[in-house]
């Protein structure tokens, strides 16, 4: 087994060129910390939650990016889509450990979001990979701390059980 990080990329396709964008930043961030990805793509971000769900039940991945974008248009179908991802994703993330990097793109218009996914602009892409990346360093570095918190509750709890059957 590979001591590399795998990351799994969630692609909201349902801008195809400002996922491509995002894509491209997220890579290059990826590629350059030395780890592995792979893309999973979903038509908008109220798939998203579910497929992080799927990945994570897997096992099989390190960390997890979302990508996309959902621009604000004449109704209230923005706040509703960008609330609700976002809250699942969130969801998924505290539910399965996971670590995250959140690149979907909440905006105003579509030359807000263009400079957002932009890897030569805000690169929203990169950062949402180099936060994911920057949560899998923390987990690695609590784990430890976690795994003796978990013995120390396990004895605890092996002593109670004897002092309760000695009577």
């Amino acid at each position: 087994m590979s001591d590399k990080p795998h990351i799994l990329i969630i692609e909201a396709r349902f801008y195809e060129d400002i996922s491509d964008m995002l894509l491209e930043g997220a890579v290059e961030a990826i590629e350059a910390a030395g780890a592995t990805y792979e893309t999973l793509e979903v038509p908008g971000a109220l798939e998203m939650p579910l497929a992080m769900k799927y990945a994570c039940e897997t096992g099989e991945y390190s960390a997890v990016i979302a990508l996309g974008a959902v621009i604000r248009g004449e109704t209230t179908h923005y706040d509703i889509v960008s609330e609700d991802c976002c809250r699942g994703l969130m969801q998924m993330s505290l539910e399965y450990t996971m670590p995250f990097g959140n690149g979907l793109q909440t905006c105003e218009n579509r030359e807000q979001t263009v400079a957002r996914a932009d890897k030569n602009q805000k690169n929203k892409g990169g950062g949402a990979a180099v936060a994911a990346l920057r949560m899998l360093e923390i987990e690695q570095q609590m784990y430890p701390r976690i795994v003796k918190a978990y013995e120390a509750m396990d004895e605890e709890l092996d002593n109670y059980k004897e002092v309760g059957t000695a009577s």
